[in-house]
């Protein structure tokens, strides 16, 4: 029905504001009000289905309600030309019967072809610096510019389903798988250094004791033939010294 239709869903505000920053999500929101007393079910396209997540993307505003929606901008790895966007958002929402709830929005209950009365509101999106550095000529060319002007702009646009939050798109999904395996793999590899260097110490311990019992071993018998310690013997006890520093320093 358009612009002309009866406004079952106040949309504040009627463009989404993005403090823009590469490689990083942006997230903004809007607010659906229902200020009539039927029960409204509503639903979220936009022409950049890949490039967003919407949550909730459909549901139910009870009669005199209201009902947050938070848009999420995926990372870009760069900045457009001039910080334009030419992204559109598309608010659709049709009056349903009492006792309908999330689960049972369809697609078909925003099909005009098929008789039912939807309200349509088109969303711009803009690009605006993050608060660091000022820029008054930014600002100033940004603020000039009419929200409602793009709003008549593209009746043709080709507006798709927005996906949720869970639904993040696949090459998002497939760097963080990779960056877990990476995590994985070096927790591992942590683990079994730790464990090498481990059994290398105690095998030294269980060395260095071996030694000790051998050397108190020979001191007792050449005490009981000579009753003293012999030049031998203290060969013998700095032969083991020696030896068992090297050892240890291993």
């Amino acid at each position: 029905m358009g612009s002309d239709s009866k406004e079952l869903l106040g949309i504040e505000p009627l463009e989404l504001r993005f403090s823009f920053e590469t490689k990083k999500q942006i997230s903004c929101s809007m607010q659906l009000t229902n200020r009539t007393d039927d029960y409204i079910a509503f639903k979220v396209k936009t022409t950049s289905p890949k490039k967003y997540c919407v949550r909730p993307n459909s549901g139910i505003v009870p009669p005199r309600s209201t009902s947050d929606v938070i848009v999420t901008m995926q990372a870009q790895r760069e900045a457009p030309a001039d910080m334009q966007c030419k992204d559109k958002f598309l608010v659709q929402s049709v009056v349903v019967t009492e006792g309908t709830t999330t689960k049972d929005v369809t697609g078909e209950m925003f099909n005009k072809g098929s008789g039912n009365v939807v309200d349509e509101r088109k969303l711009k999106v803009v690009y605006v610096q993050p608060p660091r550095p000022p820029s008054p000529v930014r600002e100033g060319s940004e603020e000039g510019s009419s929200p409602r002007a793009s709003l008549s702009e593209g009746g043709n646009l080709n507006y798709q389903d927005t996906t949720r939050e869970s639904d993040e798109p696949p090459l998002l999904s497939a760097t963080r798988a990779h960056k877990d395996a990476e995590d994985v793999t070096s927790d591992s590899e942590t683990s079994a250094l730790i464990s090498r260097l481990t059994e290398e110490r105690n095998s030294a311990i269980q060395q260095n004791n071996k030694l000790l019992e051998e050397m108190d071993l020979v001191r007792r018998e050449i005490s009981k033939q000579n009753g003293g310690f012999p030049f031998v013997f203290v060969v013998v006890v700095a032969l083991l010294g020696i030896l068992l520093g090297y050892i240890m320093k291993r």
